[in-house]
């Protein structure tokens, strides 16, 4: 993500940073400066400043940067404080022994999807979602399962951060496509991948709300075409339901706790 204009030395910095991440390796400064928009003397000195604080790691030997112990440590901490996984853990472990089908938990991150955790199948399926993966949220089950609800501003922000590349035939394209399923999944409270991330990947996928409607993040159950299909996944949906609530409830107690007192004193 290309820093804001004004995000100044942080935000490309954090680019940067981005970028060695994106290659899911150790990576050369040629290979970042091949695919980096900054200057070879700038994009140095981010590189510098952030092996020097621990973001990132030098390997004197292979010549490459790889990211640093201080952001595990950090994400430790963000996984504890900001992600739904602590408290979304023992009810995604239930739902999995009750469908026998591999669940997602996600949450939109600088309006993709963010997959903060998984339970595999009972017979695994291949496909491209793993915990701490991006991807994209206009054809994902999760991520229109949060785009739905999201406010009109905040949802008119995060479509045009879509890229609406093809993937399957079965993709949304552009952003009136997406609009009309948008409006039909919040008819009904709950979205589809209809393989369109995906070849033969189909999931059905809830929102997590708070008890205002705010997005917290999304659950679905995934499955593949050549066992099951959208109806039978559908069917899934009662149990599901229930999972999300407490999913939220307990997320909302926790991270919020003025807040939530205050909404319940409200409605007395």
């Amino acid at each position: 993500m290309a820093a804001g204009a004004g995000d100044g030395t942080v935000g490309k910095a954090l680019d940067v940073l981005d970028q060695v991440a994106s290659f899911g390796r150790p990576v050369r400064f040629s290979d970042l400066l091949a695919t980096s928009p900054y200057p070879k003397a700038t994009l140095y000195r981010h590189l510098q400043a952030l092996t020097h604080q621990g973001m990132l790691s030098f390997d004197p030997d292979r010549q490459a940067y790889s990211l640093g112990m201080r952001l595990v440590r950090l994400a430790h901490v963000a996984w504890t404080q900001s992600s739904l996984g602590p408290v979304a853990r023992p009810h995604l472990d239930a739902l999995s022994s009750q469908v026998g089908e591999t669940v997602h938990l996600a949450q939109l991150d600088h309006g993709q999807v963010l997959y903060v955790d998984k339970r595999n199948a009972t017979r695994p399926i291949e496909m491209y979602s793993e915990a701490g993966k991006v991807g994209p949220a206009y054809c994902t089950g999760v991520g229109k399962a949060m785009l739905a609800y999201l406010d009109p501003a905040e949802l008119d922000a995060v479509l045009v951060q879509q890229s609406y590349h093809r993937f399957t035939p079965h993709t949304l394209t552009d952003a009136d496509a997406l609009r009309a399923d948008l409006r039909e999944i919040r008819a009904r409270g709950y979205g589809f991948d209809r393989e369109e991330h995906e070849p033969g990947i189909i999931c059905v996928a809830l929102p997590i709300l708070t008890r205002r409607g705010r997005v917290l993040g999304a659950v679905s159950v995934t499955s593949s075409t050549a066992r099951t299909d959208l109806f039978a996944l559908e069917a899934l949906v009662p149990v599901i339901r229930p999972v999300a609530e407490r999913i939220a409830m307990e997320a909302e107690d926790w991270r919020f706790p003025e807040e939530t007192a205050q909404t319940m004193k409200a409605g007395e």
